[in-house]
Order: structure tokens, then sequence, then C-alpha cells
């Protein structure tokens, strides 16, 4: 277990098992939801970017994970065999975490209208909210008997965020598609959920221009005055991803201290 992240440990989890997508170093926030899986007795499969081996391999092993695979998920035949390897371990799975986005760099800052290209936008669409589409279909073949899909978005698809841009435009995309997901795998026993955290200290954070002032901004501005913690948000994920989580399917959950229901502070007054 990483020492940022003292998860309570218990049985809500016992018996279950399923994939983590995402996990990239200490500060993911699907390494965060993986620690408090796995201290709820989860056994769980990793699957992470082509070339992340010396970052995920030492992090799988805090966990006891024993079943990683790299997947490109632009390319089916990496798909393929990365969801391959985990029928072959687990054969079954209860739960599917989706933390997987992209969009260029230099999309990421000023102008939504004057910096978006046509081949970024389509790369942003297909890597943060198709992969999404792909993944259910794979893993829900995965869960004869149920389970729970869940996927990270950001308030940045609801609300005009500076420099968001194209990634805002692919979450609400990706939003969406998870509405639309859990109409379609509901009959199955299957809830797709997103979790919508506040701005947090991680790797996609630091690709966004102006990311540290999103932190200061989403402090400053939320309901609790407080940063989003990752606690918070493993919790949510294991609420939703445990039997804690029956009846509820096709929401947008915000995990982000109160940030959202925000109009404007008492310092805004004019």
């Amino acid at each position: 277990m990483a020492e940022e992240y003292q998860m309570p440990k218990g049985e809500l989890m016992k018996g279950k098992k399923g994939i983590v997508t995402g996990v990239a170093n200490h500060q993911s926030i699907a390494w965060g939801i993986a620690c408090q899986l796995a201290a709820q007795g989860a056994e769980i499969a990793f699957l992470h970017l082509p070339g992340m081996e010396r970052r995920v391999e030492p992090l799988a092993a805090q966990l006891g994970v024993k079943v990683l695979a790299a997947v490109d998920v632009t390319d089916d035949a990496s798909m393929d065999a990365a969801f391959e390897t985990v029928k072959a371990a687990f054969g079954t799975i209860d739960f599917f975490v989706h933390s997987i986005a992209f969009a260029n760099k230099d999309e990421l800052k000023g102008s939504f209208v004057e910096n978006t290209t046509r081949e970024g936008f389509l790369r942003a669409m297909d890597i943060s909210a198709f992969s999404f589409v792909d993944c259910s279909r794979r893993a829900s073949a995965m869960m004869p008997d149920g389970g729970s899909i869940i996927t990270l978005t950001y308030m940045g698809s609801e609300r005009a965020i500076p420099n968001y841009n194209t990634m805002g435009v692919a979450k609400a995309a990706l939003e969406a598609a998870t509405r639309y997901a859990a109409r379609d795998l509901g009959p199955k026993g299957i809830r797709v959920n997103a979790l919508s955290p506040g701005a947090m200290r991680t790797l996609s954070l630091a690709g966004i221009s102006g990311g540290r002032g999103m932190l200061a901004k989403g402090r400053s501005l939320s309901a609790m005055k407080e940063d989003t913690s990752m606690e918070g948000v493993a919790g949510a994920a294991l609420w939703l991803l445990s039997d804690l989580g029956r009846s509820t399917t096709g929401e947008l959950i915000h995990v982000d201290a109160g940030f959202h229901i925000m109009g404007f502070t008492e310092d805004d007054e004019g």
C-alpha cells in the first residue's frame, strides 16, 4: 500500500475480481482506487500503457497484483490480447475501472476554437471516449453474473473551464456514453457510472496549462474550502463497485468538496 493513502481494510470486495486501468504512479486516481479495492479484498488486474512496465510493476507488487497487461486502446489487436490475458487468469470479472484519457498538450491551452485540430479532436475522442465504449463491451462479456463499471470524468465536461478545451468535449461524450452503456447493460445486471473528482495533483493535470491554478481555484471556490481527497474519490469508487452500489446506475457522481454546486462566493459580490 502506498504511504499516501492508508485505506481502511475490510471485506466488501472479498471474492470479487476485476480490472483497473490507468495506474501510472502513486498520484494516479486509478492507483488510489486500486488501493481501496485491494484493502477490501478484491483481486485486481492492471491494464497499463505500453512502455510503462517499470513504473507499474512495482506498484502492482505493493498490492499483490499478479495480472498485468500493456494495452493500446486505439489498436484492436492490443485490446484483444490484453483482455484475453485477464480472461485466462480470472475467467470472469465483477468490476472494471476505466481511467483513460488523452488530448494533445498544445490543445489544452488558450482558445478552444483556434487551437483545436481535426486530428487532435478525433484522437482525444478515440482515446478518452470511444475507449470506454470498447472497454465496456469487452468487460461486460466477462461479467455473466452482473457487475459494475465506472469511468472518471471532470466538471470541464459541464462547464467551460480555462484550458480544458478538447478534453472537456471528450469528457462530455464520455458521460453520455456512460448513460447509454448503463441502459444497454442494465438488463444484464451490470451497473455503469461516472465519477467526477475535483482537480487533483496527477500527471493528467500536469499536462494542462495552468493546472496548478486549477488546484488553487478548486480549493478556494469549493463549498468545503479544501482539496479533493484521494480517500474520498476511492471511497466513492468502492461504493459504486461493491454491492453497496446496487440500484445505482447511469449516474454522474461529483467528488469535489462541493466545487460543482457553487455559483459565486461572497468575495465575488460587488
